[in-house]
């Protein structure tokens, strides 16, 4: 008995040691990265008022998004964000690039920002309300037979 005894100590330990291992590795930090922002070498490589969309595109590459219009400017995004344990991700790290160009399509700015000069933005949730939110195909057509007045039709 004292021989089964001996052994069960060593296994247990390394269970142990297994566990504490698994538990501590599972509560690591995982980061993860997501978008582009250009480098302050590639940046310096674009000249204000000089450089135009096209050669934009060439010196950094294509933007995370751009505006709607085509006065708009070219942006790009990169967040880094933790996620830890079961906990929801945590943005770490956010950094923004903005050119804007004029009407000619010309550099007229380059703006960089962090997440330190963002503030945020509570969505609204605003819908759009129907008549027919409550009433099915079915009785919207069953609902349609009293109202039918065939003089209507006739002239």
């Amino acid at each position: 008995m004292s021989k089964t005894a001996g052994l069960i100590k060593p296994v247990f330990r390394i269970l142990a040691i297994g566990l504490t291992v698994g538990v501590v590795t599972a509560c690591t930090a995982i980061y993860r990265n997501h978008g582009y922002v250009p480098t302050e070498e590639e940046l310096a490589a674009i000249t204000v008022g000089v450089d135009n969309r096209d050669s934009v595109l060439e010196a950094v590459g294509a933007p995370s998004s751009s505006g709607l219009l085509n006065e708009s400017g070219y942006y790009y995004v990169s967040t880094r964000m933790r996620h830890y344990g079961a906990r929801a991700p945590e943005v770490v790290s956010r950094q923004l690039v903005a050119i804007s160009f004029d009407q000619r399509g010309v550099v007229r700015n380059i703006e960089r920002y962090g997440l330190e000069d963002g503030r945020v933005i509570a969505l609204d949730r605003r819908v759009t309300s129907s008549s027919i939110e409550d009433k099915t195909f079915l009785r919207q057509l069953l609902g349609n037979i009293g109202s039918f007045n065939p003089a209507n039709v006739i002239n």
